[in-house]
């Protein structure tokens, strides 16, 4: 088992699902807007995100997906539904010991790559495309959610406050307490 690295799917996944979930009372203009520097549309790149999970998938898993080619721009809900399916995908694939120096062919035949690396891709890109859509909606004015490690860990449980901890600063309404300081 692959444990911390399942940690870091798990929060791939809860951060493409929360921030699907706050993107969902968005008005259609503010879900066609994009910003300089980011992929595209906020829609674009929510449907990017996950039909990319999906190819990463595949590449390593040896399945995909149904959706993996879906060729039209899906609605949020159905992307929210495919990211789930992705998590659980990822948590099967991780239950598995993972050959990081294994290689798979990839980009149509052209390239061979080791499969440590597609996964560091797929962490990274989910993190990198989900940072673009939160700028995104700071140009429009809207306060995007905390979607960070942080923030994941107090919404399920995987931190908590110490008693008589001095580090922690007073709770905040909705993700928990702030850290004072940072972690060395």
């Amino acid at each position: 088992m692959n444990g911390a690295l399942l940690e870091a799917f798990r929060h791939n996944s809860w951060a493409t699902r929360q921030l699907l979930a706050f993107c969902r009372d968005l008005s259609e203009e503010q879900l066609a807007a994009s910003a300089t520097g980011t992929y595209g549309s906020i829609r674009a790149t929510f449907n990017h995100i996950v039909l990319s999970e999906g190819r990463y998938l595949r590449r390593l898993a040896g399945d995909a997906p149904a959706w993996v080619d879906h060729a039209d721009e899906a609605e949020l809900d159905e992307l929210a539904a495919w990211t789930e399916e992705a998590g659980q995908r990822w948590a099967r694939f991780l239950s598995e010991p993972v050959d990081a120096e294994r290689v798979v062919v990839v980009d149509d035949g052209a390239l061979e790559v080791r499969a440590g690396v597609i996964v560091a891709q797929a962490l990274h890109h989910g993190n990198a495309h989900r940072e673009q859509i939160c700028a995104v909606l700071t140009t429009l004015g809207v306060e995007p959610p905390d979607i960070q490690p942080w923030a994941y860990a107090w919404a399920t449980g995987r931190m908590w406050e110490r008693t008589g901890s001095p580090v922690l600063a007073p709770p905040a309404a909705t993700s928990g307490p702030r850290l004072s300081r940072p972690f060395p």
